[in-house]
């Protein structure tokens, strides 16, 4: 059973950047697709980007292609999601998620380990 613990999240401008990071314990991590997921307030959490367990495949919400890039480091047992060119609409606690799925999935229903999230707030 992996254990998942975000980090990185923070106040940013828009415009700005930010890395967000996913430490994996408890299972072999390379066993697992993982996702990055965000929710507001009153919505349900909504897809942001996964990534397969080799980490040579990976696909994006539409809303954040182009600025947002996924990418793991199984030696490190980590994932990361690299946010640029953020807007105010980013703004959400992203979670990330796991499971042995492959390739990996944009459905949340599909993951069945979940960070504790971290908050990411844009200015604008």
């Amino acid at each position: 059973q992996v254990q998942l613990v975000e980090s990185g999240g923070g106040l940013v401008q828009a415009g700005g950047s930010l890395r967000l990071s996913c430490a994996a314990s408890g299972g072999t991590f390379r066993h697992y697709a993982m996702g990055w997921f965000r929710q507001t307030a009153g919505k349900e959490r909504a897809f942001v980007a996964a990534i397969n367990r080799g980490g040579d495949w990976t696909v994006y919400a539409d809303s954040v292609k182009g600025r947002f890039t996924i990418a793991r480091d199984n030696a490190k047992n980590a994932v990361y999601l690299q946010m640029s060119s953020l807007k105010s609409e980013d703004t959400a606690v992203y979670y990330c998620a796991a499971d042995r799925i492959h390739p990996a999935s944009g459905d949340a229903k599909n993951y069945g380990y979940w960070g504790q999230g971290t908050q990411v707030t844009v200015s604008s």
